[in-house]
């Protein structure tokens, strides 16, 4: 996968298994890892209300994993502000 620009758009399923339209926030490489801010598409252009941003890591094959350490999430929250 090549480099990851904001604005980008794909697709990414929930925990419940419902496909979402995702767009890129913000890149961030912290300790040589590659993170993306993101947020539902339809949030930021259909809405006027507070939007959901979601941090995943990117994996060194190019998909998109969660967070699941409390201290990346707290990296990444204190990079995007």
């Amino acid at each position: 996968m090549g480099k990851i620009d904001v604005g980008e758009l794909f697709f990414m399923s929930d925990e419940t298994d419902e496909v979402n339209e995702v767009e890129v926030l913000a890149t961030m490489t912290v300790d040589g890892r590659e993170y993306v801010a993101v947020s539902l598409s339809e949030d930021l252009h259909d809405s006027h209300d507070d939007i959901d941003v979601v941090f995943l890591k990117v994996e060194k094959d190019g998909e998109y994993a969660a967070i699941e350490l409390d201290e990346e999430f707290e990296i990444g929250l204190t990079k995007y502000h």
